[in-house]
């Protein structure tokens, strides 16, 4: 028998069967009901890669669960139906179950597009502090609608061809959820009060639900089974393990998480691979039924044990599933070493936050499916084979080689740092940092792979050694540096440190000219996503007495989209780091409050800039001006510093182009809005 043979065996649930145990969850995709396509088609492309099931996103089944900035699916009615049939029909295409999770927002809808007024079990504020709305009280006849709106979808679902019907109430993003709640549930009714009041909804909506699937479809329960952090929510030893011991035949499948989201989709900074298995351990032990679990699970080994042990009969997985589409197929080859392993940044998660389409850092072409017609493993050969020459081995130049060998290309990799990877290998070294070095491993195994290509580390390069090596083409990606001069994202021009000792992410990165333990520094974040924190975290760790400093009201806004932002609060409180917000740094390295503009004393002796990057353009510059160089393109972060998402995305985008698929500014399709439909 084979090691991973366990992981490929039929999973019955309820009256259908999995063809083996990798799960694809629900996850948004950021497409919605607008841009049906590229959903489908992104989703498709799992069932091509081996995921058993495959699963859509949160689809709305009411009009009065309009979630606004989120695009979510719909299945609102009838008109929604041959579009999810067409889902149905590409999933199954490729031998995978298609699932649909129906779902109302609840507290956590808007509707703004709508204007109807927000469901809730009480008249409380909606659960988004800065929205200016209130839910009303359900009445007993909402209650009845809501069932009915319900049952509607579900058989909806059903005619589209749908496997498995969700009856959801997870992440605190679900009407059931919230009637769960005594955070949010204050009813003295029938439907309030003791847990097995706040259950009956649940209760009611799965029974309506197993009506309408009636033996035909499975119907299956996500539920968050602990809500760590919240004072009055479920525990994995108390209400939500009663939730589950009352329930535990009634759905056909228990897909088991925890709430909210930011403590379902932890960051890999924060939590390690399997980080969830303490709270869901137990419905194994409780039901009967399949149970399907998560917690970024990238190790194939660790899959196998939990299968084994009997801890999960389903391996469900959101992001590993983003990062690698064909993740099962490749550990059903053998190729556990050409997984593109999640590294659990939540650049996917943040997009949400935007209500654009989804994005990955280890998988360039996701959400390319249908617009670009991009394959993550495939693509097409090129018709001229070129010599080509890349210069710089930082996660832009390891993805354009990578994609130009698969293209049939000659490729000679160059880069001045002694190892490569550039900005991931260096950044990977700080504290919690260190799943960022799979961008640069995978990419190393895949070219390592090919006959075609040749690196060269420690290998500074002129015009002079262009122009000799006489390529066909030449792609410059030197990377970046952090500027030491104070421009950052709220001062576009050079500040005056008055006279205090200046560093940057590179020096600390660098290990030289660190400040000594027991001295005071500042860290200003004028960059507002991680590298601050994690700056600030290092130096601490080294003895130094920190404080962060921002002009913007939040610590690490834009880790807000990550979901990070509280962690890396309680990080900081946990560490004895300061934090100041909404003061700034004016010049003569002194600070104001951004609100009052008056001053603001901290005693410090270092000041750690985190603010904008300069692209590290000089060969790139001067390649121009050489008239014996053939096409010369620069790419990443030395063409324009961003994350490492974007390098990598700008890497593969070239070697595409390259390749001779299209330069153009538009090069992909739009989803095509039909008049009167």
């Amino acid at each position: 028998m084979g090691r991973y043979d366990v992981l490929f065996e039929p999973v019955k649930i309820g009256p259908v069967t999995a063809p083996n145990r990798f799960y694809a969850v629900p996850h948004a995709t950021g497409h919605g009901w607008t841009q049906p396509d590229a959903a489908i088609a992104l989703r498709a492309m799992k069932a091509e890669g081996g995921w058993g099931v495959v699963s859509s996103q949160m689809t709305e089944i009411s009009a009065d669960s309009d979630l606004a900035s989120h695009p979510m699916d719909r299945i609102w009615d009838d008109r929604d139906g041959p579009t999810h049939a067409r889902q149905v029909q590409a999933v199954k295409s490729h031998g995978a179950l298609a699932a649909i999770e129906l779902a109302h927002g609840g507290m956590r809808a808007r509707n703004f597009t709508t204007g109807l007024p927000i469901a809730g079990p009480s008249n409380l504020p909606v659960l988004r502090p800065e929205v200016p709305l209130q839910a009303t009280a359900m009445s007993l006849t909402d209650i009845a609608e809501f069932r009915r709106a319900h049952k509607a979808a579900a058989r909806r679902a059903a005619e589209a061809g749908f496997d498995i019907l969700y009856v959801y109430a997870a992440h605190d993003l679900s009407l059931l959820s919230h009637f769960l709640s005594e955070r949010t549930n204050h009813r003295n009714d029938a439907y309030g009060g003791g847990l097995s009041n706040r259950m009956r909804l649940l209760r009611e909506v799965l029974e309506d639900t197993l009506e309408v699937a009636a033996g035909r479809q499975a119907v299956a329960l996500r539920f968050s089974v602990a809500e760590p952090g919240d004072v009055f929510g479920l525990r994995h030893d108390g209400e939500g393990r009663e939730v589950v011991e009352a329930l535990a035949e009634l759905p056909d499948l228990w897909d088991v998480n925890i709430s909210g989201w930011s403590q379902d989709s932890a960051t890999s900074r924060f939590t390690e691979e399997g980080f969830q298995l303490e709270f869901t351990d137990f419905v194994k032990q409780v039901t009967n039924k399949p149970v399907v679990g998560v917690g970024r699970f990238t190790s194939p080994d660790l899959m196998v044990s939990l299968v084994r042990q009997g801890r999960l009969d389903l391996i469900g997985c959101a992001r590993p599933s983003i990062a690698d589409p064909f993740l099962p197929q490749k550990i059903k080859n053998d190729q556990i070493d050409q997984i593109r392993e999640c590294i659990g940044c939540n650049i996917c998660v943040s997009m949400d936050g935007y209500g654009v389409p989804i994005r990955c850092t280890q998988n360039p072409t996701l959400g390319e499916e249908w617009r670009r017609g991009w394959h993550p493993e495939n693509l097409p050969v090129s018709a001229a084979t070129k010599n080509i020459l890349v210069v710089g081995a930082g996660p832009a130049g390891l993805e354009c080689t990578r994609a130009l060998l698969l293209a049939g290309h000659k490729v000679t990799l160059a880069d001045a740092a002694d190892t490569a990877g550039g900005r991931v290998t260096r950044e990977a070294a700080l504290p919690g940092l260190q799943a960022w070095a799979r961008v640069r491993d995978y990419r190393l195994q895949m070219i390592n792979r090919h006959a075609n290509a040749e690196l060269y580390l420690s290998s500074r390069l002129t015009v002079a050694d262009l122009v000799e090596f006489a390529a066909d083409d030449v792609v410059i990606a030197t990377g970046a540096s952090w500027r030491a001069d104070g421009v950052g994202s709220t001062a576009l021009r050079p500040l005056d440190p008055g006279g205090r000792s200046v560093i940057t992410p590179d020096h600390v990165m660098d290990g030289r000219t660190l400040p000594d333990a027991g001295s005071r520094c500042v860290v200003y974040d004028d960059d507002h996503f991680y590298m601050a924190s994690v700056v600030a975290e290092k130096l601490a760790g080294l003895g130094l007495q920190v404080t962060y400093v921002t002009p913007l009201a939040n610590v690490a806004t834009w880790t807000d989209f990550t979901l990070e932002q509280g962690r890396i609060i309680e990080r900081f409180n946990a560490l004895g780091i300061s934090i100041e917000v909404n003061v700034s740094l004016v010049g003569g390295g002194t600070f104001a409050s951004t609100l009052t503009a008056k001053p603001v004393s901290i005693d410090y002796e270092t000041l750690v800039l985190v603010g904008a990057r300069q692209p590290d353009d000089t060969l790139y510059t001067a390649a121009l001006a050489e008239p014996r160089l053939g096409k010369v393109q620069r790419i990443g972060d030395c063409h324009a510093p961003g994350t490492i998402q974007g390098a990598v995305l700008a890497g593969h985008t070239c070697a595409r182009q390259i390749s001779g698929e299209s330069s153009d500014l538009m090069p992909f399709k739009r989803q095509e809005i039909v008049p009167g439909k």
